[in-house]
């Protein structure tokens, strides 16, 4: 399944960005999570925070213009490794297209989704309630 997010035809690997706010590791993605080195980069990501001990976790998927089968899987993938070593990844700035596909993929269910950065951040902190 391939999800075309908006411009993103083109072959460009995907940018990662980390940066703490408040305590949180917010991932700027930037590009396309696709099958191969882009989907390899955000799960070495995720596994390196996670194994460093981060434990509040937020993907800002602003700038992610395109996502296939693979990447929405690498999300699951890094959603239930962080689970289950007692972190939590929660997303942002999905867009309406990628939040769609969320919803028909029944993916909605899983994922803590935010329509902002600042809604997700807070959200740890038990302030701004959820957006979805």
């Amino acid at each position: 399944m391939d999800i075309l997010l908006g411009d993103g035809g083109i072959n460009m690997p995907v940018k990662i960005v980390n940066r703490e706010v408040d305590g949180v590791s917010v991932v700027e993605l930037d590009g396309r999570i696709v099958l191969g080195e882009e989907s390899n980069a955000l799960r070495e990501k995720l596994k390196s925070l996670i194994a460093e001990g981060k434990k509040k976790i937020v993907l800002n998927m602003a700038n992610i213009k395109y996502i296939d089968s693979a990447g929405l899987g690498t999300l699951v993938a890094g959603h239930v490794s962080a689970k289950s070593q007692g972190a939590s990844v929660r997303l942002c700035h999905l867009g309406q297209k990628f939040h769609e596909v969320l919803q028909l993929t029944k993916l909605l269910t899983v994922f803590d989704v935010y329509d902002t950065e600042a809604a997700a951040v807070g959200s740890f902190h038990g302030s701004l309630a959820a957006s979805n």
